[in-house]
């Protein structure tokens, strides 16, 4: 499996008001709906797996949800999956991650076998290029699939998927929260116009939040981190501020642009050149080939060694160039 790099995300993650934005703007409205978000505690942590044989950094929290007049602790497990590929073994893996992390539970005494092991909701937050296509469920892993009276006796284990390239520029726009305009950055990375509307988008959510003066700490660092991913052709350290800044970072942003534009025209111009060279050279072959062709046409037909056929044969000249050189002859 990759290596995880660093992203930006597990620092984002570690603060709740970026916990709430995902389970309100990405999780089904039913499940946000149970959760007292004021009640968020961070219990994130690095466990040694002995199947992966890994340590793994994943962010968990725990929340308490209330439904049917029952109040109960729900614990929310985030993987973060950046990696170049899709994971196909997902199912497994969390299926693992989870048995270990209840298993800390226990040793931890956070609970024990006769309290019961808390409910857990997995998520698995995916920014890859290839849309996200594993199983989502441990079950959809087995097979073939085993006869209706064995089916209750397989593993069961969901994971609920938040792959953001599936989502929209519109479908982003419709969900009012800083959040979404840091996925919109990541989405639009690949064009540099898009980029610079995303990030001035992202800007005016920051404005408008109540905890503004945090998050713009919290985000800036983020999307130094993210342009340094990049390679962006930026001095990142005069960006203190993406509010206080913007006009900045927006004409380092436009810079950039011009000077990809600027290079790329360069590129090609190049790679036209040496395509010219090339075309060039091969034409003065092809040039001197049929002039030795010829040379050796007329030789024959001199000597009359020859046919008109077996000389285009030999030539590669056609049989009327070799009439017309025996006619010059």
């Amino acid at each position: 499996m990759a290596k995880h790099h660093d992203t930006g995300y597990k620092e984002l993650f570690s603060h709740p008001e970026f916990v709430q934005q995902l389970i309100e703007g990405f999780a089904p409205a039913e499940i946000a709906s149970l959760m007292d978000f004021s009640t968020l505690k961070n219990h994130s942590g690095h466990y040694i797996t002995p199947l992966f044989e890994e340590r793994f950094e994943d962010v968990v929290w725990s929340v308490q949800v209330h439904w049917q007049g029952v109040t109960e602790q729900l614990f929310l497990y985030l993987l973060i999956e950046f990696q170049a590929s899709v994971d196909p073994t997902m199912p497994l893996r969390m299926l693992h991650y989870v048995a270990c992390f209840y298993q800390h539970l226990l040793k931890t005494k956070v609970t024990s076998p006769a309290r019961g092991l808390p409910p857990i909701l997995l998520i698995v937050l995916y920014n890859g290029l290839e849309r996200w296509h594993a199983a989502e469920d441990i079950d959809e892993l087995v097979r073939p699939t085993p006869p209706l009276f064995l089916h209750a006796y397989q593993p069961h284990l969901r994971y609920y998927l938040i792959d953001e390239g599936r989502y929209t520029p519109e479908q982003l726009s419709a969900i009012d929260s800083p959040l979404s305009g840091v996925f919109e950055v990541e989405i639009a990375s690949g064009d540099r116009a898009s980029l610079q509307a995303a990030v001035d988008r992202l800007v005016r959510l920051i404005q408008a939040d109540p905890n503004k003066a945090r998050l713009d700490r919290l985000i800036t660092r983020w999307l130094k981190r993210h342009l340094r991913r990049l390679s962006a052709d930026i001095d990142l350290k005069q960006i203190n501020s993406l509010v206080e800044d913007k006009a900045m970072l927006a004409e380092n942003l436009e810079s950039w642009a011009q000077r990809e534009r600027r290079e790329g025209r360069l590129e090609g111009e190049r790679i036209g050149i040496q395509k010219g060279e090339r075309i060039g050279i091969q034409k003065g072959e092809r040039i001197g080939m049929k002039k030795t062709a010829q040379a050796t046409a007329r030789n024959r037909i001199a000597l009359g060694m020859l046919n008109d056929g077996q000389i285009a044969q030999v030539t590669g000249l056609s049989v009327a160039q070799v009439e017309a050189l025996r006619a010059d002859n």
